[in-house]
């Protein structure tokens, strides 16, 4: 009786469960139709429009109107805006909208473009997809909600944690280590929610999808058919509109390597192949639901072939195969089908995915140092961008004191935005292009600069006439070469972050004997130093945050009494013998020291190279010596792989590359300096290795700390000999047992315990520096500060070692052909910064440093006249002064041409407005970064409340202070990021424990390592 009673219940049970398991056997194939379009790689960016980047829009709005099932995603907005704003009409245009409004087409990361991972600065992350992100919403207001990270080579736990301030609810990534994916696909476990940041934990983690080893491209190619002729859609891969014809498209419409098209007898074969290789996937995913790519580079320039080959398929598929049902799909379809599943997912620390390896003999960690030169200058860009948007939001607010174009202002901030978010992309500043790209990237550098200087003369020289803008910071060399002008010369110098910084400003000068004084005539701290053609004058300057001195500079005669008391200091230069190269270790008690009040610097007389440091903070005495050596790399063909742009494959340990080495030490009251000239051989007539020393002479107070406890370097190394790659190794006697940190992108650090890899170890154990590496041990810790990004790795115990340089050269048909060999003789150039000390001190020096070195004041310098012998003119901002700990990420006006009310901004759009009639001048974007982790110093990893009122008062007043997501698009309080089930219970993740600042307030409180983003109003005056 009781039984027949619950009958009644358990038939609908029994037939759910049944109906349940059917559910789960049937496997659901999402098809992301997708073209990859490099933004510089083989072609230029103009070359790929016209060959077929172009067509891409055209045609693939043409083909969704026809169909309503057909779906695409687009990534790279570069490309796109070309075509809006170029080519294409209004009627595409309605039909844009439309697309996207029927959520068709889809947006994806919505950056200018697919940035690197690897050797890119968080802050130069954060600047590409804010312009791409700003069109984006300024044209359609749309945000993107998910990434397609699908190329660049390696993953960066920064990434995830950007995309998650940016608004994101999935992430996905493609390249990591083979032998990682392989496990990965094993347990299925490609999905995971990723905490990229371990300070902010599961308040910015994003759900992550790892794309299997098949990768982004529909190119399958089976290794088990076993058959000398594979099927039809293993030669290629459904790609049926072939490949792109540079540089104009074919007018027959024929292209080469097009696929056969889909008839009756073969359409089995295509679905077989389709169906079998989703079959494979799905066991390595959690769920039924398969996402499968559908293109590759450069394809869907003929979508209409695209998409006729395809629906013939799916339709096939959807009819004829059991267990399986396939669909067009965007990224928004895929991860909302996991999503409500409601499924329970692990969670990932904030443990990277880098180096990438895609086998034993392919490592690729080659790229983290090629192309020095384009390294170095995107980053010298991106800094002088920076000062450039500070110094003209301060001149704008609270009122301009003097005329000024806006409209040309503006335009030259965005013409460098966007050179420098340009070649963020993951084959520009990772040096994996050709000559031609390089060309493009560099003109487009090297033009925005140059606007970005004028605009800065026009603002702080005040018309008066320029002699030269540098967009070099202040320890780098500014020329006033051309000899003493009549009333002499003067400089600007321009202090961009939101701290007083004490430094060393360098100018190379013309003449041997200078006075330096300031606005009010008191002399200025200054040295004068030889040159093998001219002189150095190093000039002392202490300046607050995003304010400017002037200074100065008059030549004057040896013994001219009335200059006597502001003339600079000299230096004089002491000479040591050349010295051969040691094979023994020994350690020599003939040294010489050089010290200021932190550090004293020996040098062993007996092989002129660095003995040993010490340092007072914990009196030790650090042994450590600084060689340079090469790995002699693999060109023959007929080994497993080569070192080329991308990979680097030793054929052995690096060997020492010089003979001997010349010393000079020049001793001088402000700055004392050590040079090392590394030669060859001992008979070589030229160095190909120099290593300069830098220590500054100043008291270890609140303002000089970061500058007495640094060692500046500058290293310069080349021309080298065909295929070696060179680093400057640091040897020291730090119990590091092989560990070493190196930073993720200039936000984090990584631990990098040394992997005893079977095959390539020395490759594989290489990771990328964007701007620091460090090593220690129970009692100290080394911290290696770079200007740009390069390669590192500790292959001993105790040592670091740096790539500089590389030049390459193989036989490799593909290499040749695309222009892709590193023949690079070229001498490269790098400046760094060592830090050594007690771990808790130099932790707490170590961020503040790093952007000490990125954003280095911006000297502008200018002629002194009779008439003007005070130039310039009276603009001088008030100080706008953080808390140590906080950095002021970006202080700018972008000039967007929205309203931030999003309902606002929607019915402008619908009237046919993009945006309102003239960039929007009142709205001013602020960024604030927590630079320390939770778990650091007791101070300085507290969040910081600040009053942004009290901060910007020299701007203006503030009347209203509006929280947005990382790139401005999102209101905070409107922000709901979707909330994936974990392994721990917590249902709601990604969301902020940091509260908007209630309307009207002007306190904020910033968090260890958050970067909150701030649309700030102030009263018009």
């Amino acid at each position: 009786m009781g039984l027949l009673r619950w009958l009644p219940l358990l038939g609908p049970l029994v037939l759910r469960w049944l109906l349940g398991a059917q559910a789960t056997d049937h496997i659901r194939i999402f098809v992301v139709p997708h073209s990859h379009m490099d933004v510089g790689w083989i072609h230029t960016v103009q070359e790929s429009m016209q060959a077929y980047a172009a067509n891409v829009y055209t045609l693939v709005v043409e083909e969704l109107v026809r169909k309503k099932k057909r779906r695409f995603i687009l990534v790279e907005q570069e490309f796109f805006r070309l075509w809006w704003d170029g080519l294409a009409s209004d009627k595409q245009k309605r039909q844009v909208h439309q697309l996207l409004a029927e959520r068709r087409l889809e947006f994806v990361i919505g950056g200018q473009v697919m940035h690197d991972e690897a050797v890119t600065h968080i802050d130069d992350q954060i600047l590409q997809l804010t312009e791409g992100h700003g069109f984006l919403y300024e044209t359609f207001g749309i945000r993107p909600q998910f990434s397609w990270q699908v190329d660049p080579f390696g993953a960066s736990a920064t990434t995830p944690t950007l995309f998650a301030l940016a608004g994101f609810d999935a992430h996905i990534i493609s390249r990591i280590d083979y032998d990682q994916k392989d496990n990965m696909q094993t347990m299925k476990g490609l999905q995971f929610l990723w905490q990229g940041s371990p300070s902010l934990s599961a308040q910015q983690e994003i759900f992550t999808h790892v794309m299997d080893k098949y990768g982004y491209c529909s190119l399958l190619f089976f290794s088990g058919w076993g058959l000398s002729n594979p099927p039809l859609s293993c030669r290629r891969g459904f790609n049926w509109d072939g490949s792109p014809v540079f540089p104009t498209p074919p007018r027959n419409g024929i292209y080469p390597g097009m696929d056969p098209p889909v008839t009756s007898g073969n359409i089995k074969l295509y679905v077989k192949d389709l169906v079998g290789n989703v079959k494979e996937r799905a066991p390595w995913f959690r769920t039924p639901h398969v996402l499968w790519p559908w293109g590759c580079d450069e394809q869907f320039f003929n979508a209409s072939v695209q998409f006729t080959n395809m629906d013939l398929l799916l339709d096939h598929i959807n009819r004829n195969v059991g267990g399986v049902s396939a669909e067009y799909a965007t990224l928004s379809d895929y991860f909302h089908a996991l999503h409500v599943l409601n499924l329970t997912w692990p969670v990932r620390d904030h443990q990277d995915f880098l180096p990438y390896s895609s086998e034993a003999f392919e490592a690729w960690t080659g790229f983290y140092s090629s192309h020095s030169g384009l390294k170095g200058l995107a980053r010298r860009a991106s800094a002088l961008l920076y000062a450039g948007e500070s110094m003209f939001t301060r001149f704008m607010w609270p009122a301009p004191l003097r005329p000024l174009d806006q409209a040309w202002a503006l335009q030259q901030l965005r013409q460098l935005r966007w050179a420098v978010s340009e070649v963020q992309h993951h084959d520009g500043i990772t040096g994996t292009h050709t000559p031609e790209v390089t060309e493009m990237y560099v003109e487009s550098l090297h033009t925005g600069l140059q606007g970005v200087q004028k605009l800065m003369a026009s603002i702080a020289l005040d018309g008066t006439r320029l002699h030269s803008v540098s967009p070099v910071a202040a320890s780098k060399a500014c020329c006033l070469c051309a000899g003493p002008q009549p009333g002499g010369h003067f400089a600007v110098v321009y202090n961009p972050l939101a701290w007083t910084v004490t430094t060393i400003v360098t100018l190379t000068v013309g003449f041997s004997s200078a006075s330096v004084t300031d606005e009010s005539g008191q002399p200025v701290p200054a040295q004068v130093q030889g040159m093998p053609s001219a002189y150095r004058l190093h000039v002392l300057t202490t300046i607050p945050g995003l304010t400017y001195h002037r200074y100065s500079i008059r030549p004057t005669e040896e013994a001219q009494e009335d200059t006597e008391k502001t003339a600079a200091t000299k230096a004089i230069t002491l000479r040591f013998r050349l010295r051969p190269r040691r094979r023994t270790e020994a350690r020599s008690s003939r040294l010489v020291s050089v010290k200021n009040d932190c550090y004293t610097v020996f040098m062993d007389l007996n092989t002129n190279l660095m003995h040993s440091i010490w340092e007072r903070q914990s009196n030790r005495t650090v042994y450590m010596t600084q060689e340079f050596m090469e790995y002699h790399v693999n060109f023959n063909l007929g080994e497993p792989n080569l070192s080329d742009n991308y990979l680097f494959t030793p054929e052995e340990a690096a060997e020492p590359s010089w003979g001997a080495v010349r010393m000079e030490i020049v001793e001088g009251e402000l700055v004392t300096e050590i040079r090392q000239y590394f030669y060859s051989t001992v008979t070589a007539k030229y160095h190909s290795y120099a290593i300069f020393s830098r220590v500054a002479h100043v008291p270890q107070d609140s303002h000089g700390e970061l500058l007495c406890r640094r060692i500046e370097q500058e290293y310069q190394v080349g021309p080298l000999n065909v295929n070696r790659e060179a680093i400057l190794r640091t040897s020291t006697d730090l119990n590091s047992q092989q560990v070493l940190y190196s930073d993720n992108n200039g936000y984090q650090m990584q631990r990098r315990l040394f992997q005893h890899h079977e095959k390539n170890k020395i490759a594989r154990n290489y990771y990328p520096m964007v701007q620091s590496a460090f090593i220690e041990d129970s009692g100290s810790r080394l911290v290696l500060l770079s200007e740009q990004a390069h390669g590192v790795s500790s292959q001993e115990d105790g040592q670091v070692e740096v790539m500089l340089h590389q030049r390459l050269w193989n036989g490799h048909m593909g290499a040749i052909e695309r222009g892709l060999t590193l023949n690079d003789t070229s001498t490269a150039r790098s400046l760094f910064w060592l830090l050594l000390g007690p771990r808790p001190d130099i932790a707490d020096l170590h961020p503040r440093s790093g952007l000490a070195l990125q954003h280095r004041p911006i000297v502008l310098l200018g002629e002194l006249t009779e008439t003007a012998p005070n130039s310039p003119g009276p603009w001088k901002p008030e100080a706008v002064v953080l808390p140590p700990s906080v950095h002021l990420q970006i202080l700018s006006i972008p000039g967007w041409n929205y309203s931030s009310n999003h309902t606002q901004h929607l019915q402008s759009l619908q009237k046919g407005h993009r945006g309102g009639a003239k960039a929007h001048l009142h709205r001013v974007l602020l960024r604030l970064h927590h630079l320390y982790e939770a778990e650091g110093d007791s101070v300085l990893s507290q969040p910081v409340t600040v009053n942004l009122k009290a901060v910007l008062r020299g701007l203006g007043s503030v009347v209203a202070v509006e929280e947005r997501s990382l790139t401005g698009t999102w209101d905070m309080n409107t922000l709901h990021r979707w909330s994936w089930r974990t392994q721990d219970d917590r249902q709601h993740r990604g969301g902020s424990d940091s509260p908007s600042p209630p309307q009207g307030s002007p306190n904020v409180t910033i968090r260890p390592k958050e970067i909150r983003t701030f649309f700030i109003h102030f009263r018009e005056e």
